[in-house]
């Protein structure tokens, strides 16, 4: 139905550009990066929206973001909406991860981590991974580490399903609600920011609220 379509008409949407891709010659990764870009101006964005943050959890390598951003800049009343549908949508297909890493890692979870590069971020995060796996969750959820090598490795250690959804939930959340409200507040003119800064804030961010938990639980 027409009130489940997402028509991107703003101008800022239109001349909406991403201020860098992946340097280097990654001419695949460009050139999907640049299509899936396009289909912000989709008069079905939205569903498309939904399906890119549920396959991004565990097999795309394009992040939603680049839809997101043109979509809520070209209907900022519908922040909120767009907002909720991403986060839902990708922590359904973090769990589509999950089964991946239970059940099809060799098959299906290995070739795709080898496929994308992640295989050296997989191993270094699965040796404690279990004891810290909440945090790990949360902070590929927020940060620009790859939260497809996460949810792949949950499912692969068996971190409890309930500690996996929440913390997906929570750092999903905060990511996409925060772009949304930045864009909502200060729509095009934040948008640079977006790009260029907020991975090393949100790191930045996490780094510090760890380190504050780790002071506390060894020097408190």
């Amino acid at each position: 139905m027409q009130s489940n379509m997402l028509t991107v008409a703003h101008p800022g949407a239109a001349c909406y550009k991403p201020r860098r891709l992946f340097g280097k010659d990654f001419k695949v990764l460009k050139s999907l990066y640049t299509r899936t870009l396009e289909l912000s101006n989709h008069r079905h964005a939205l569903w498309v929206l939904v399906i890119v943050a549920f396959v991004e959890s565990s097999i795309f390598p394009i992040p939603p973001d680049i839809l997101l951003i043109p979509m809520i800049i070209a209907a900022p009343s519908r922040a909120w909406k767009i907002a909720l549908l991403c986060t839902v949508a990708s922590v359904m297909g973090g769990l589509a991860g999950y089964g991946i890493g239970m059940f099809l890692f060799q098959e299906l979870g290995q070739p795709l981590l080898e496929l994308y590069g992640y295989s050296p971020k997989f191993l270094e995060f699965q040796k404690a991974y279990n004891e810290w796996g909440a945090w790990a969750v949360f902070i590929a959820g927020v940060t620009p580490f790859p939260y497809k090598v996460i949810t792949i490795l949950s499912g692969v250690t068996a971190l409890d399903l309930v500690v996996f959804i929440v913390a997906s939930l929570m750092a999903r959340g905060f990511r996409f609600f925060l772009i949304a409200a930045l864009i909502w507040k200060f729509g095009l003119s934040i948008r640079e920011f977006i790009e260029a800064h907020l991975g090393i804030v949100f790191t930045i961010f996490c780094t510090a609220l760890v380190g504050g938990f780790l002071a506390i639980k060894y020097f408190l």
